[in-house]
């Protein structure tokens, strides 16, 4: 009896709280779209903090979406290869680089990238909007693989569709809720929405995700949605996970003044 009501007294331990491995620091950008501004001032802010920071294994997650809608896909592309020169830096794919090298197989394939943003893709790789305006489509298809090198399609042809740091896993749009993470289907982890984001119950990992836009950080305890919407808002936002805890990078700007820096020192 006594033993049974120490037991009902006894503190109890807080529950473990999601963690990476230990020794490792991560810093997972969302959908860049194109802005080569704001990831430019996000590669700076976080070379700067991790330098400022005590001695991990840093990797850095970019969670897809890094072409079509802003102004410089091609010069984003570019930035994340010669950054990879230098770190950590694995890329996963998301729905808009899958439309991409769609378009290079069939003209109505095409059609549909441009209208999801790819308009602004081509334009970056060289083309000009008098060039352009002069196209028919089954023309800018024929021309799309001497704009884009073969090189660089087989490059981003070869991200990869998911990452599992300890407690997470980091993909670009979600995951099918009702199968394992080793079941997952591609097109799920690339364009799933509204099974994935009205799911509550707990998942197998807490998923850090891009794809679906959101004003703010939004941690729904199960998912962690980090897309800003950088091409619109002017916010691109950094996950950084250490141990158990979090916290957020964002660059911003204005239509007025350089892209600024805000640390969210707080945990999520």
């Amino acid at each position: 009896m006594f033993e049974r009501l120490r037991e009902m007294f006894r503190p109890r331990q807080a529950p473990r709280l999601p963690a990476v491995p230990d020794g490792t620091r991560y810093y997972v950008i969302g959908d860049i779209h194109g802005r080569i501004d704001l990831y430019g001032a996000m590669i700076d802010a976080i070379e700067d903090d991790d330098c400022n920071a005590s001695p991990a294994d840093t990797r850095i997650v970019l969670l897809g979406d890094l072409v079509d809608r802003g102004p410089d896909s091609a010069g984003v592309i570019a930035r994340t290869r010669k950054w990879q020169q230098a770190r950590k830096v694995r890329v996963l794919a998301g729905n808009h680089e899958e439309m991409f090298l769609a378009a290079f197989e069939k003209p109505e394939a095409l059609r549909h990238f441009l209208k999801h943003g790819g308009r602004e893709t081509v334009l970056s790789y060289g083309l000009s909007k008098k060039q352009y305006a002069t196209l028919s489509l089954e023309e800018l298809f024929e021309r799309l693989p001497a704009l884009v090198p073969e090189s660089e399609r087989e490059y981003i042809a070869n991200f990869e569709t998911m990452i599992r740091a300890g407690d997470y896993v980091f993909v670009h749009a979600g995951i099918d809720p009702d199968r394992p993470l080793n079941e997952q289907k591609r097109s799920d982890l690339l364009w799933i929405r509204e099974r994935f984001l009205n799911h509550e119950g707990p998942l197998e990992k807490v998923v850090v995700h891009g794809h679906t836009i959101f004003d703010r950080v939004m941690d729904c305890g199960n998912r962690i949605g980090i897309d800003t919407g950088a091409f619109r808002s002017g916010v691109l936002t950094a996950l950084v996970l250490e141990g158990d805890q979090r916290r957020v990078i964002q660059t911003c700007s204005s239509t007025v003044g350089p892209v600024e820096i805000f640390h969210g020192d707080r945990a999520i």
